[in-house]
This record gives structure tokens, C-alpha cells and sequence, in this order.
């Protein structure tokens, strides 16, 4: 389990304005991008920007990640000077930043793999976690500083055990849609988020994925010698692409 931390990640802004997924890729020939309705988790997803083009994915320390020969894109979005953001944690940060922008601040909540519900509601409202309960310690902070805290608590107790429990199954695969995730429970576990989808004709799904790794780095796009785009019916060669299965397919 990673250690819990007591320094903020020190944020400047959420986000730089640079091009998203929609921008700079375009489906494969014989494939339509889906558009997910206005204001959803998957539309936001495929609208989040990429830092420049051929960014490599790093450490949070500032190395190169060794999944970067997997690197399609780079999302622009913060590290943190500690190891914490890793798997689970990147898919856990991109859904509280989607929350936390659209201000459904009760719905953001995150299971410990004790169990415990770590809900941002406590937390902006001055509660701190401590020996598996909430205890009144600060003032009420709403701020996205106030949040990054938060879900730095979160990456400490949390992980795939515990998110995969919170997921529900995806009955469907066919339909598979943006800010759905694959993913497998364990020490260590993994999980890939699904950033964008193309059908075919046939009805046929493509999709992009994105994921954080150990120690914990960039959130990247992924790739393999095939291109950016994946699909259910043809193995992965990218660490962990057994998970791309329809058994592992889960939803918020």
C-alpha cells in the first residue's frame, strides 16, 4: 500500500489549452468516431488536452517512463512529486477532475481498499481521515488545491482491488463507450481506461486507451505497433493487454 502523504501537489492550473484525443487522431478507414452526449464523462475525456506531440510519458520523478515506447499522446494533466498516481489513481483522478469541474461534488467518492468511503464532501468540509474514521481538523476548502489533497489521500488508500469492487460489469461489450475501464484487481493489479470509440459498419468497436503505471507517471495514451486504436477481437502488444477482454470491462 503506498504511504499516506501530508504535502499538497502544488498546482498551478488544471489544465494548459492544447488539442484533445478528437483533434489529433483521426478512427481507421471504414470507422466513424462515437460521439458521447454533451456534458458526459466520455465526452470530457475525448476533449482533454494532450500535451504536444511526441511528449514523452515520465516518471514523477522526471525520467522517462519505461512504458513510453507505448506512448501515443501525453495527457496534460499533473504527476505529483511522489509516487502515488499509478493505475488505478490516474482512472480515480480523471473521474473526481471531471466531477469536480462539472461541481457534482457528491458524487465524487472513492472506496480504501479497507473499505472505507472517502467521500470529497468530508474532506472540503474541513474532515480528515484518521484511524478508519472522519475527524473535524480544517476549514472548508472547495478550492482545486483543496481537491488535488484530496484525491492525493485517495491514491494513498486506494487501488485496483478496491476500484474494481466499486465498478460495475459491463454486460455488453459491444457497447463499450468512453470512461469505461478494463480492469483486474490485485497486488499488483492494472487497469486502462477507454478514452474515445469508433464503429464500424458492421457495428464493429475500435477504442483508445489511456493508463499511469509504476512508479507512477504520466497518464498516456496508449499505442501498439498497430496504431493508437484497439479492439476486443486482436491481442494487445502492450503490457497487460490480456486485460482487453470483455471479463474486465467495467463502468462507472
Amino acid at each position: 500500500m503506498k504511504h499516506l502523504i501530508t504535502t499538497a501537489l502544488i498546482v498551478t492550473s488544471a489544465f494548459a489549452f492544447n488539442a484533445g484525443i478528437t483533434e489529433r487522431f483521426k478512427p481507421n478507414d471504414g470507422f466513424k468516431r462515437v460521439q458521447p452526449a454533451a456534458g458526459t464523462f466520455g465526452a470530457w475525456l475525448q476533449k482533454l488536452p494532450l500535451k504536444p506531440a511526441g511528449t514523452h510519458a515520465i516518471t514523477y520523478q522526471g525520467n522517462i517512463a519505461r512504458t513510453d515506447a507505448y506512448t501515443a499522446a501525453v495527457v496534460d494533466m499533473s504527476i505529483g512529486k511522489q509516487d502515488l498516481q499509478q493505475c488505478a489513481d490516474a482512472v480515480m483522478r480523471l473521474r473526481g477532475e471531471y466531477l469536480h469541474q462539472q461541481k457534482k461534488y457528491n458524487d465524487i467518492s472513492f472506496n480504501f481498499t479497507s473499505g472505507f468511503k472517502c467521500d470529497y464532501i468530508h474532506f472540503a468540509n474541513g474532515y480528515r481521515y484518521s484511524d478508519g474514521k472522519w475527524v473535524k481538523k480544517a476549514a472548508k476548502d472547495y478550492s482545486y488545491a483543496g481537491f488535488i489533497k484530496y484525491m492525493n489521500l485517495v491514491f494513498s488508500y486506494a487501488g485496483t482491488l478496491s476500484l474494481d469492487k466499486e465498478l460495475k460489469p459491463v454486460t455488453k461489450a459491444a457497447d463499450i463507450k468512453a470512461g469505461d475501464v478494463f480492469i483486474k484487481g490485485g497486488s499488483p493489479g492494472h487497469c486502462f481506461i477507454v478514452m474515445d470509440v469508433a464503429a464500424g459498419a458492421s457495428g464493429k468497436k475500435q477504442f483508445m486507451l489511456a493508463q499511469s503505471f509504476m512508479p507512477a507517471q504520466s497518464i498516456q495514451i496508449l499505442r501498439d505497433a498497430d496504431g493508437p486504436w484497439f479492439s476486443l477481437d486482436q491481442a494487445a502488444a502492450i503490457p497487460y493487454g490480456e486485460l482487453i477482454n470483455r471479463i474486465y470491462l467495467k463502468r462507472f
